[in-house]
């Protein structure tokens, strides 16, 4: 399908370029957002009346989004969650999670502006990206931790899911090590049967 693209589309073009796209893209993200328009004549020529109010609506849009960004970039917050040991989640962190907790602290971010490939499953420090504008990205830090007192550990440079994985390797080996101790039997208890068996044939003798 070609379209007309109402603003600047990462990986697409400038605002009011006309360019082609899978159909569901189109349907589904680009016209329901109203990032574009379908490239027929009559919406080319209703682009071309508008150009000049969707560029100073654009230039708003991007000003907003950059008071934003500068308050926004690079903020730290918690996420508890359970894990296990090695810190794999019982569950995920997923977009929308990041946006209510972005939501909470009074930064206005919807699910679409964060940029998640695939959701959080570990423990650990994430660095997520917001896109706050078609041209305004900035980044937040997820400390995901199984308690507020884990997430100041890791704030402060600790690995918690090495050291968990450190833990129970040892813990395994430590368990290796007593079965085999166990298996052997006491030096002096083999002592005392030999000569046990010298006196016996030496009686005989």
């Amino acid at each position: 399908m070609e379209i007309i693209l109402l603003e600047r589309v990462a990986k697409l073009g400038q605002m009011g370029e006309i360019v082609r796209v899978k159909d569901g893209y189109a349907r589904n993200f680009l016209l329901p957002q109203n990032k574009a328009l379908r490239a027929t004549e009559a919406n080319k020529l209703k682009f071309e009346a508008q150009r000049a109010d969707l560029e100073a609506q654009n230039q708003e849009r991007k000003k907003e989004a950059e008071e934003l960004g500068n308050k926004l970039d690079g903020y730290k917050f918690e996420v508890i969650r359970s894990a296990g040991e090695t810190g794999q989640l019982y569950g995920s962190v997923s977009a929308r999670d990041i946006a209510d907790v972005l939501n909470e602290a009074d930064y206005s971010v919807t699910r679409s502006q964060v940029a998640m490939e695939q959701p959080i499953k570990t423990i650990g420090l994430h660095t997520v990206a917001i896109s706050l504008h078609a041209e305004v990205d900035v980044t937040v830090i997820a400390n995901v931790a199984r308690s507020s007192d884990e997430a100041a550990r890791q704030a402060a440079g600790e690995d918690l899911s090495q050291r968990e994985e450190i833990e129970l390797d040892l813990e395994v080996f430590d368990g290796e090590m007593d079965d085999f101790f166990e298996e052997e039997a006491p030096r002096g208890e083999e002592e005392g049967t030999e000569g046990e068996e010298i006196e016996e044939s030496a009686s005989q003798a």
